[in-house]
């Protein structure tokens, strides 16, 4: 039996395109994750009965055809608001929506203009384009920059990308503000992601068609919790989403999150009854938090930015130890020293806190201030 062969193998000589050499790179923290999930704004209960009863009855002959997202899009622009299904396309997960997006409509030359601190895949993606990323920094507050963002508005604006509830703040842009941004640059489409809409309660869905150049997105990732079987949309204009639909793959939602679907959507008590819980732990949180003398950020979504300080990986380190995942965010633009914690049911809420009383009084963190205002 001969040897196997030992020696070292040559480099490949193939090199990626150079924008890809250069793209902004992600590494989510995942890993261990069967504690408290208070890190990644997920559902962090369950998704609707109605979607594990429609699970357990898909056969294994289903799986071996070809998913069909059309009828389920129908479904979904009857359920969401948009009046044609030619003006919504479901992707896999909101990231597929904001990769598609970014690739149908910038090319060199072109601007992305990004409110930031934000959501951290719009760079990514945007970076993997020839188009250069202009960012507008909130102020200590991070309340939505409207102004600076008007102000950096230019012919090459293509286009401008607003988490609305935004992560990881919670703050979040009125209506308004967004129609005037939409109407201040025609030349560009004004993506409004709604990721958090239903913790946030208000939504500009209804103006698909009628700003021409808005486009939504949603996820079905957070209060629906279907993030394991990655399921998002974007919604615009028909004559904006024929272009996403020539770039968008035909089978990249698969036969599993179509059929769950409309169970989800059609579950609207469980969907609102898992909403008023986070809404309630919420405001529990956020006293604990006023009462440990926490420095936090007025939030609209499922989630509160904190001010640890110095020791915010020490903090994530020991609520960790107590069984409770948050997330580090100090690497965001503005936000050193910064930790989100998602909210959960108010029963999961009432663990977090005594692991966060004992983290401050561990490290006796002394630089709060209370609510930011």
């Amino acid at each position: 039996m001969a040897e196997p062969r030992t020696e070292t193998l040559a480099p490949p000589q193939v090199a990626p395109r150079a924008r890809v050499q250069a793209m902004k790179e992600y590494h989510p923290p995942l890993g261990y994750r069967d504690l408290l999930r208070l890190d990644f704004n997920e559902n962090t209960l369950a998704c609707s009965p109605k979607v594990c009863e429609v699970l357990a009855s898909i056969s294994a002959g289903a799986l071996t055809r070809y998913p069909e997202r059309e009828p389920v899009e129908a479904i979904v622009a009857a359920h969401l608001g948009p009046s044609s299904v030619e003006q919504v396309a479901l992707t896999n997960g909101v990231d597929e929506a904001i990769h598609v997006l970014f690739e149908t409509f910038l090319e060199e030359g072109d601007e992305l203009l990004l409110p930031v601190p934000t959501y951290t895949m719009y760079e990514v993606y945007a970076s993997a384009t020839d188009a250069r990323i202009v960012a507008v920094q909130a102020d200590d507050d991070l309340q939505f920059p409207f102004e600076r963002l008007l102000a950096a508005i230019t012919p090459r604006t293509k286009i401008i990308a607003i988490a609305n509830p935004n992560s990881p703040s919670g703050s979040v842009a009125t209506r308004a503000q967004l129609v005037e941004i939409a109407n201040r640059a025609p030349h560009a489409v004004v993506l409004v992601d709604e990721a958090y809409f239903h913790f946030h309660g208000e939504t500009v869905i209804d103006l698909i068609g009628i700003v021409p150049n808005l486009i939504v997105a949603r996820t079905f990732s957070k209060a629906y919790g279907l993030a394991g079987l990655r399921i998002g949309l974007l919604a615009g204009p028909v004559e904006l989403m024929r272009w996403v639909r020539r770039v968008l793959s035909p089978y990249s939602v698969n036969s599993l999150a179509l059929a769950c679907l409309p169970a989800a959507l059609d579950d609207t008590a469980y969907l609102n009854w898992y909403v008023s819980e986070v809404l309630a732990a919420r405001l529990d949180f956020e006293a604990a938090l006023d009462k440990a003398g926490v420095r936090r950020w007025p939030s609209r979504a499922n989630f509160i930015l904190v001010d640890i300080g110095p020791q915010h990986a020490e903090f994530v380190r020991l609520m960790r130890a107590s069984g409770v995942l948050v997330r580090d965010r100090s690497s965001d633009p503005g936000c050193d020293g910064r930790v989100r914690i998602t909210i959960g049911t108010r029963e999961q809420m009432s663990q977090a806190i005594p692991a966060l009383s004992k983290a401050v009084a561990v490290l006796n963190i002394t630089n709060s201030k209370g609510q930011a205002k």
